[in-house]
């Protein structure tokens, strides 16, 4: 009996060890999985910021409007000058005003920009040549002129003094006054219309 007693308590002891190293094989083959989900959540996250960035440097780069087209120069993204072009031998004098892109996006210039003489006499404003008036889209830094033509004063008497030069860009409220580059004076009329004329912009050439 106490043979049998052994052998019953031995066999116990083995079942115990052998279910116990088998719950060790299971835990083994089995670890828990890396947590390493949150880590690819946050990278895709950091992607999806970038392209997001890439996207909105992309629309913010441009001077389009919704409709894609691009919007108006104003008067105060444009540097404004005036300087003489008038050709030895012309019969009449001439003035290249030129709008320089200063705002940092692309702008659009179409049509006729306003033009106003200051003189000795009151303010004479410029009569359009009525020619072509295309539409000018200027890039950051690029610029574009256009001329005013006014006759030149050689009848030997005083004239009327022009003291300045106003110019409003097209489609703009907003006016520049620059010095006169051109000569002193114009010869006098008779008042039945005003011998000033201006071109569209892009009349007097173009350039970056």
């Amino acid at each position: 009996m106490r043979v049998t007693k052994l052998t019953v308590a031995a066999l116990a002891v083995v079942a115990g060890l052998s279910l116990t190293a088998c719950q060790n094989e299971d835990i083994a083959a089995d670890p828990e999985p890396a947590t390493s989900a949150p880590a690819a959540n946050g990278d895709a996250g950091q992607e999806q910021g970038k392209e997001q960035d890439q996207e909105g440097g992309t629309v913010a780069g441009t001077g389009s409007n919704e409709d894609g087209k691009t919007d108006t120069c104003r008067t105060d993204e444009l540097d404004v000058t005036a300087t003489d072009a008038t050709i030895d031998g012309d019969t009449d004098g001439t003035v290249a005003v030129t709008f320089t892109n200063g705002g940092g996006r692309d702008c659009a210039l179409s049509g006729y920009a306003g033009v106003d003489l200051k003189t000795g006499a009151g303010s004479l404003s410029a009569e359009r040549t009525g020619e072509e008036a295309p539409s000018v889209v200027l890039k950051d830094g690029e610029k574009v002129s256009f001329a005013v033509v006014y006759p030149v004063n050689d009848s030997g008497g005083s004239g009327v003094r022009v003291t300045g030069l106003v110019v409003t860009p097209p489609d703009e409220t907003k006016s520049v006054t620059l010095d006169w580059p051109g000569a002193a004076s114009l010869p006098v009329t008779d008042g039945s219309g005003t011998p000033v004329k201006v071109g569209p912009i892009g009349s007097a050439g173009q350039g970056g």
